[in-house]
């Protein structure tokens, strides 16, 4: 089953009208959203096959694709 936020990814990598620097910047969005649900995941009974593992590991594909380094990794990051 396809996510919203794959077809939101999906969307942004096929806008023209985005410059690389704009496509990267909303793909960090859903990124960020993403590691929040994956975390809240993982942190409660939620349903942990709803999904975001299948978002984030298209984001970072769609960022691999533009060449948009890894960010730099906090104590809070997954």
């Amino acid at each position: 089953m396809i996510t919203f936020n794959e077809l939101k990814i999906h969307e942004i990598m096929q806008d023209g009208s985005l410059s690389r620097e704009k496509k990267i910047a909303q793909l960090r969005g859903i990124e960020s959203e993403a590691r929040g649900l994956q975390r809240a995941a993982s942190e409660s009974p939620m349903n942990a096959e709803d999904g975001w593992d299948a978002d984030l590991r298209e984001v970072r594909l769609a960022l691999d694709k533009l060449g948009a380094k890894e960010p730099l990794k906090g104590a809070a990051s997954l």
